[in-house]
């Protein structure tokens, strides 16, 4: 049995979770958490290191005690001391941090103060009003979490992110690819769409007559299950609880199958309709006129029987790339080849885990031009953030570096937090020694629409602010954006002279690809950026592209496939 790091990363976070919940020693919850971060980093696979006889160690926040659980989870998938913890905490409390609003802090309030121990018991508080009352909850969030209780069910497993499907995804594919007769594997659905949560994986492939493929498929060590199984379909379940269907195409019906079975549903409804209004069918099989199929083999020729240009996966959630198709205007989305670098990472003077130097080297790796490094601010102290004379002593050691750098440039710059009032953490005497500053808001989540608007914009009224972090403020399945008025916000920002940034974090992907085409239409420039806080999160941007192109991004619309000598410009304000 193959266990995969977004597994392991798992059940070190739900340790963590349930460890908060009992108030055990902070400083060993964090450890589990950054150890969750850091297995969820690599590049490769902890169960292909162990298999080498790597030394976890190596990493930074692996210790002995980690490392060996590491190498439990990888022999036997379970991590004893979570078993043991589970027994400990009332089932239901784990089912609770699941709910949105709802993370082990807030649990461990009800669990003290309301003696709440499952969900009959929250939805009766809240009939009452008590959940309300609690200090950190308030009426809103009481009503948030009421809504999040009709819509949840004990059991059922959350959407995977992106990233973890990935993971899951290339494993089985490279296997399916390795049997003899297997031509082409493709992911379709939703994942080739690149939603930022993925249900299921449709996985589609084209083999020779002699292949025995859906046999070996069997052998493949993800597998926990196999509901069905036939000829040309199978229908898998991996240990991590995701389903997988499998589907043996012809070559002659690749591109249909490929188009149907990607979707969205919503987009091949619109197909079919403008394939009716000429007398065709369009189906998984290909496209007919009577009972002849006069198209198939590609998606392309599909397409192009309805009078439509090639419309990328990205864009097929009809939110009219039908119509700008018909009329042969589809944008030119951005991709990776055109990011020219990577405009906010951190390094292990406040809370990464590499040097300014490791991460040059990785960021020329990726061919990059330029690196901005952006500590934390001195406000966020968890993640050991810079003071003025930090930041100085930084900015100095930039200077000396870069001399000696050919063709590369370190940026200066700050994660700089965004006070409750709108005042930046760090003064202007300091502010205006960078090359830019990011601006973010790490706390005060709950401020009104209203109040949260206006402290981004007082924020945005400081001469040196260039750049918006994470807007939004969400983590996928972990927390709710928090009440904001973007599109307001995305207009003074262009009169400021502002940007927004993508987060490419994958438990952030913030903005979204819906704010994306808001910041578009309102022509703000953004900036898709990894939030590294390693060296192989570097890697993290194709993940910001993936959503710039669901959010019809072009390269002109992103700040970073610029030149530095470009971009020195765009970040002088008027």
């Amino acid at each position: 049995m193959k266990v995969h790091n977004a597994e392991i990363a798992e059940k070190f976070n739900e340790l963590a979770d349930l460890l908060e919940i009992k108030n055990e020693n902070p400083f060993r919850i964090r450890a589990y958490r950054n150890a969750a971060r850091l297995i969820k980093s690599l590049s490769h696979e902890a169960t292909d290191l162990i298999k080498k006889e790597e030394d976890l160690t190596k990493f930074p926040g692996i210790g002995e005690d980690l490392a060996e659980k590491i190498i439990i989870i990888v022999k036997t998938g379970e991590l004893p001391l979570l078993k043991q913890t589970r027994k400990k905490v009332p089932k239901a409390l784990s089912d609770m941090m699941r709910i949105p609003d709802l993370g082990p802090k807030r649990v461990k309030i009800l669990y003290d103060k309301l003696k709440i121990r499952n969900i009959s018991d929250l939805k009766k508080a809240i009939k009452q009003g008590k959940v309300a009352k609690l200090e950190g909850f308030g009426e809103k969030t009481q009503e948030k979490i009421e809504k999040a209780l009709a819509k949840f069910k004990t059991g059922e497993k959350k959407r995977l992110k992106l990233v973890d499907a990935s993971m899951l995804a290339d494993s089985l594919v490279k296997f399916l690819q390795k049997i003899p007769g297997v031509k082409e594997v493709i992911v379709a659905g939703s994942f080739r769409r690149c939603k930022q949560t993925v249900g299921d994986l449709d996985i589609l492939v084209t083999k020779s007559k002699n292949s025995h493929m859906m046999q070996r498929l069997l052998k493949y060590d993800g597998i926990k299950s196999v509901v069905s199984q036939g000829e040309t379909r199978a229908t898998v379940k991996l240990h991590s609880g995701l389903q997988v269907d499998i589907r043996v195409v012809p070559q002659e019906s690749y591109g249909a199958a490929l188009l149907y079975f990607t979707g969205s549903q919503a987009h091949n409804i619109e197909v079919r309709k403008l394939a009716q209004q000429k007398s065709l069918k369009i189906n998984e099989y290909g496209v007919f006129k009577g009972e002849k199929c006069i198209a198939g083999k590609t998606e392309k020729e599909v397409y192009r029987c309805v009078n439509l240009s090639y419309i990328e996966p990205e864009l097929r959630e009809d939110r009219g790339e039908i119509a700008v198709s018909l009329k042969n205007k589809l944008p030119k989305l951005i991709t990776l080849k055109d990011i020219k670098g990577d405009l906010h990472c951190h390094t292990n003077v406040s809370d990464g885990q590499n040097s300014i130097e490791e991460m040059v080297r990785a960021a020329q790796k990726l061919g990059y031009k330029y690196l901005a490094i952006t500590e934390h601010s001195k406000h966020l102290t968890i993640a050991n953030g810079l003071n003025e004379k930090q930041l100085l002593q930084q900015i100095k050691k930039i200077d000396k570096l870069n001399p000696k750098l050919k063709n590369f440039q370190i940026l200066k710059s700050i994660e700089c937090d965004i006070l409750e009032d709108g005042k930046l953490d760090l003064s202007d005497d300091v502010l205006k020694e960078l090359d830019f500053v990011i601006g973010a808001i790490h706390s005060k989540f709950k401020l009104s629409s209203a109040k949260q608007t206006e402290r981004i914009l007082r924020a945005m009224d400081n001469k040196y602010f260039n750049i918006l972090a994470h807007p939004t403020g969400r983590l996928i399945n972990q927390r709710d954006a928090y009440e904001i008025d973007l599109e307001k916000i995305m207009w003074e920002a262009k009169d400021r002279g502002c940007f927004m940034e993508l987060n490419a974090q994958p438990d952030r992907l913030d903005l979204d690809d819906v704010h994306c085409k808001m910041a578009k239409e309102s022509g703000v420039k953004i900036s898709i950026a990894t939030d590294a806080h390693s060296a192989a999160t570097l890697e993290y941007m194709h993940y910001g592209i993936d959503q710039a192109r669901r959010g019809w991004l072009s390269a002109r619309d992103v700040l970073n496939t610029r030149s530095w000598f470009e971009l020195k410009k765009l970040f002088i304000r008027s």
